[in-house]
Parts: C-alpha cells; sequence; structure tokens
C-alpha cells in the first residue's frame, strides 16, 4: 500500500477497528521508522487515528511532539529490536484470543493454519502490568521463533512484514482463537502431533509461489 508512514499507521488502526478487534482504545499499532518507529498515541479510538497525531520515537522512549505514545510502546520497541524482519505491530483485546488468554493457555495445534504464526503453538506471553518493561520482556520471551503471542490477562499482539500483512495476521489469529473456543464448547480438539506440524511448516515454505517457466 502506498501512503505516507503516518497515513499509513492511521490507516492500519482504522482498519483494526473496523473489523472490530478493538473496541474504544484497548489497542494500539506500530511502524516501523527509520531508527524508531511511529506508534499510535495514548487514548486513541479508530475514529480519532489522524496521521498528524501518529507519535514518531525512538526505541528508547524519546518522541517528539507534545502527544504523548500510547503506554504500551516499550513492547513495541522489544518486538522491534529482536526482531529485525518485523516492520509493523498490532495489539489488539480482541474477544476471543483474549478469552483465551485469561484462561492462562496458549493457542494449540488443533488447526494447521496454527503454523503460520512460526510454531506448533501461538505461545502465552507470562502477565505483567500493562505499559511495563517486565511485560515488554515477557512478550519478547515468548514470541522467540514467532511471529505472534497471546499476553495472559490482557489480549494478543503480532508482527508482520508490512501493515497490511499485521492487519491480516491478527484477523487470523482471531479467527483461530474463536473456532478453538467453539471446538472446546462441543468437545476436546483432536491436535495435530510434531509430525504433521512439521509437514505444514514444510508445506509453507513453498505455499503461495509460482513455479517458474523457462
Amino acid at each position: 500500500m502506498s501512503l505516507p508512514p503516518r497515513d499509513l499507521v492511521a490507516w492500519l488502526y482504522r482498519s483494526v477497528a473496523e473489523h472490530r478487534l478493538i473496541t474504544g482504545s484497548a489497542g494500539n499499532v506500530s511502524l516501523r521508522h527509520g531508527e524508531g518507529m511511529l506508534i499510535t498515541p495514548t487514548g486513541a479510538t479508530g475514529a480519532t487515528a489522524r496521521p498528524a497525531r501518529m507519535v514518531e520515537m525512538r526505541f528508547d522512549g524519546n518522541h517528539q511532539g507534545k502527544v504523548l505514545p500510547s503506554s504500551e510502546w516499550q513492547m513495541h520497541a522489544a518486538i522491534y529490536r529482536a526482531a529485525p524482519q518485523a516492520m509493523a505491530i498490532v495489539h489488539t483485546h480482541s474477544d476471543c484470543a483474549t478469552a483465551l488468554a485469561c484462561l492462562g493457555e496458549p493457542l494449540p495445534a488443533f488447526h494447521y493454519d496454527v503454523a503460520g504464526f512460526g510454531g506448533t503453538t501461538v505461545p502465552l506471553a507470562a502477565y505483567a502490568t500493562f505499559g511495563t518493561a517486565e511485560l515488554a520482556a515477557n512478550v519478547v520471551r515468548a514470541m522467540a521463533g514467532h511471529s505472534a503471542c497471546l499476553l495472559a490477562n490482557h489480549g494478543m499482539i503480532c508482527h508482520a512484514a508490512t501493515a497490511e500483512a499485521a492487519l491480516a495476521a491478527a484477523l487470523r489469529l482471531e479467527t483461530l482463537a474463536r473456532q478453538y473456543l467453539m471446538a472446546r464448547a462441543a468437545g476436546a480438539p483432536v491436535l495435530l502431533d510434531a509430525a504433521a506440524m512439521r509437514a505444514v511448516h514444510g508445506r509453507y515454505r513453498n505455499y503461495g509461489q509460482q513455479e517458474s517457466k523457462a
């Protein structure tokens, strides 16, 4: 998507809100930008997400302008430092992902698409107070080798190579969490074993690539 960076962050946040992944200001998004990031301001909602209000800041917390960044900026900064491939981040309190996180459980391999987040589960980060360095460290630890995790008693977070991909990942994670909770309500979901998930990862390496023609 060819938008200036501030417009792209605002678009991403509005899109997350339009897809009902956030209620009010219960979420935040960011975009890697230069040596730091652009992040939604504290208290922002989908309706108030204006490009001019997106906060430009460094990973050490220094920011430009009088508008304050999201209280969760440390979590975003820690992910960008730990994962060079991360270019956009979405954090939400979406209903089903949050419900599962509040059960204190990761999302297991009940469906092969769980592998799309990099592992055999979507892991759970240990609880810590929101907006703290402790929570940021817990998230980075849980996300090692993954592009998403659940946050115990809190919500979910994911990163991707583009803003559009980050939105798609957040929607996919919420969908999978909903399907898993529905399956659990009906009975005991059958989980895929390690061999099955290895096969899925092998398929994903070439998924969507077109065969080259001479």
